[in-house]
């Protein structure tokens, strides 16, 4: 067993074309394995990525096919480097333009580079079991803090003082940022819907995948992001209303609302509505929890737009301004937790204004149409589209290069979803006997 799973790991690996090709696919595959691992993880990996991908463009220069969609790209960081002109915080500007350089480089390579539907399903497969290393560290992890902590607070007790205590603080442990520490619990819902899209696509014949859409479902439970619940009622939806068999359609309809009981009664989301409700009592910042502090950000963001609807405020002094429109606003508990956006778009807003923010909508405008022709591949759509509606995502070097590397491949005119990894059948990767 443990020769097969070897075996199977290295059939994972890019092994066509010359040592260059091998070396930017594979390094790719480590990256997008190591996502869900750990936030500084994948970095070197993504970097030589580029190295080796600018190394193809330079060395197979004839191959070239125009793709215009991608120049939105590049274009989009032209704007960011002229956004430094009317910055004062120069440093904080040239972190961004650097972290933010793949937005230039990937989606000009994937001009030169022909991916096929079996390397990009090994992009899926390996973010698939990044995942899946990720919910075992982070459950074990957990677990030995939970354990640790009802054995200190239960010492000489019965059993059934220690069960009281256990259901009552299991979710401090278990549930959103306490459970994925090493990575943004957003980030890693993203990741899991996307892998859902890609593993939903067609019937769990299965028990193995079964199972691991079962994993997955429980991880984005214990996530407890609410962006990621709502692109999940969304895409169940969607499915449902996909299914010709009324019966069956019937059956998923009950089952999605007894789901949707359920991922509601989770701890940390149930009080979403009254928070809302509270959203203009800012007396007590400090017990603020889930998306109360990113509905503050995006009133201080929209009044600052307000305020400079063309040019923005510069790439380095956005977050700056932001700041002092939270302590000017009274908004301290974002002003301490020096909270951006969250907003990709209100972000690119305040960063270069009103063109940057049309060329970033543009994309997505594309991408819909792109998209459009099923509602798997629409779904996929929705996942991108609503995570950067409550994540600056552009501001973080792992959020920036999963950007410029998933959506170029999906506006290509070959899309990576267009029939030929979505909706594919066709087995690419076997295992070895």
């Amino acid at each position: 067993m443990q020769k097969i799973i070897v075996s199977w790991f290295f059939d994972m690996f890019y092994t066509e074309g010359d040592w260059v090709m091998k070396a930017f696919w594979n390094s790719l595959f480590i990256a997008f394995f190591l996502m869900p691992c750990g936030i500084n993880l994948p970095s070197p990996f993504f970097i030589v990525s580029m190295g080796f991908g600018m190394a193809i463009v330079l060395k197979d220069r004839k191959k070239f096919v125009f793709e215009p969609a991608l120049l939105l790209f590049p274009l989009y960081f032209i704007l960011m480097c002229i956004g430094l002109i009317y910055s004062e915080n120069l440093h904080s500007g040239m972190d961004l333009v650097q972290r933010s350089l793949s937005l230039l480089l990937f989606p000009i390579i994937f001009m030169f580079v022909k991916e096929d539907a079996a390397t990009v399903r090994r992009l899926f497969d390996f973010l698939l079991a990044g995942l899946l290393v990720s919910f075992c560290i982070n459950f074990f992890s957990a677990t030995l803090s939970f354990v640790s902590h009802i054995l200190e607070n239960t010492a000489g007790m019965g059993i059934f003082p220690i069960f009281d205590l256990a259901m009552d603080e299991w979710h401090r442990f278990y549930l959103g940022s306490a459970l994925s520490k090493s990575v943004n619990p957003n980030y890693i819902s993203i990741y899991i819907l996307l892998v859902l899209s890609y593993y939903l696509k067609d019937k769990l014949v299965s028990r193995d995948r079964l199972a691991i859409v079962m994993i997955l479902f429980l991880y984005i439970f214990l996530l407890a992001s609410i962006a990621a619940y709502l692109i999940l009622v969304l895409m169940a939806i969607l499915l449902i209303f996909d299914m010709a068999d009324k019966q069956k359609k019937y059956t998923s309809f009950v089952i999605f609302i007894l789901g949707a009981t359920v991922f509601l009664n989770n701890p940390r989301v149930s009080g979403f509505y009254e928070l809302l409700r509270g959203i203009r009592q800012n007396a007590n910042q400090e017990v603020m929890i889930l998306g109360k502090a990113k509905v503050l950000s995006w009133d201080a963001s929209i009044k600052l737009i307000g305020e400079a609807p063309i040019l923005g405020y510069g790439t380095g002094d956005a977050n700056d301004t932001l700041f002092k429109k939270y302590n000017e606003l009274g908004y301290s508990f974002n002003s301490e937790n020096r909270y951006n956006a969250h907003n990709q778009f209100f972000q690119t807003y305040l960063q270069i204004g009103i063109l940057g923010f049309a060329i970033l909508f543009g994309i997505f405008l594309l991408l819909a149409l792109r998209l459009k022709n099923s509602r798997h591949e629409f779904s996929v759509f929705l996942i991108l589209f609503i995570s950067l509606l409550v994540e600056s995502m552009l501001v973080r070097f792992n959020g920036i290069v999963f950007f410029s590397i998933v959506v170029p491949l999906l506006l290509k005119k070959r899309s990576i979803l267009g029939g030929r990894v979505i909706r594919n059948t066709e087995k690419v990767i076997p295992l070895k006997p």
